[in-house]
């Protein structure tokens, strides 16, 4: 039986690659306006600093996301001044994302679904807590949230056993009766089933094949799970 259900947020809540895309596009228009970057520069400069982020912090902790770093490191490799660009660089890209961001039809009406049969509801990222907070205000999901865990606070990242770990402490009940909803096969529905927990896929968009062995979940929608009786399948 399942006692509570935790979900990535980057992929899995919203559309992050077509967010990400916009507020890309925002970041490109400042650094062309303010640093007079061609296109190709700004893609170059931008791939070559989270190059240098991952060097200098490593891939498995949340600081490797940390935007702030990154042009930081793209405004050093550009011979530009930190200051006021790294910043409004920063705000530029989060702003614009955080502004046009929508959840993925649903969300909201799946989690409250949850909350009604009592189910406990987790929030599991790749990230800093800051801006996740954020993104999860942004969405409309605060009410249904009863905690949320990032690779900050773990201190490790998906696929971590640790991660999933605190996950499970988090959720008060055992791994078999955690459900775990993620939009990446190795990060989310590898890890979770390494703990020991039940995984879906959540393929929007994808055409995901089911796995013929039936070791985890695959829904191309949130409208999906809220099938009579599809819960209690698990």
């Amino acid at each position: 039986m399942i006692k509570a259900v935790i979900f990535d947020i980057d992929g899995t809540m919203y559309d992050y690659e077509f967010y990400n895309k916009t507020a890309t596009e925002a970041l490109w228009d400042y650094c062309r306006e303010c640093l007079g970057l061609s296109r190709m520069g700004f893609q170059e400069a931008l791939r070559k600093a989270g190059r240098m982020v991952e060097e200098r912090v490593g891939r498995d902790c949340a600081a490797c996301h940390n935007r702030l770093l990154r042009y930081q490191c793209m405004l050093e490799l550009l011979g530009k001044p930190l200051f006021p660009h790294a910043l409004a660089m920063y705000h530029t890209y989060w702003d614009t994302m955080l502004d046009k961001m929508t959840a993925y039809p649903g969300l909201l009406e799946f989690m409250e679904f949850l909350k009604g049969r009592d189910i406990v509801v987790g929030a599991g990222s790749n990230m800093t807590a800051y801006i996740q907070y954020k993104k999860l205000e942004k969405l409309g999901v605060t009410p249904y949230i009863d905690w949320i865990l990032t690779s900050e606070e773990a201190p490790e990242q998906k696929p971590s056993e640790k991660f999933f770990r605190l996950c499970t402490e988090k959720c008060g009940c055992c791994a078999d009766e955690c459900l775990f909803i993620g939009d990446s096969l190795q990060a989310d529905v590898g890890g979770a089933l390494t703990s020991g927990m039940k995984a879906m896929l959540a393929a929007f968009g994808r055409g995901e094949e089911k796995p013929a062995d039936g070791t985890y979940y695959v829904v191309g929608s949130f409208g999906e799970c809220m099938a009579p009786g599809f819960l209690d399948r698990l």
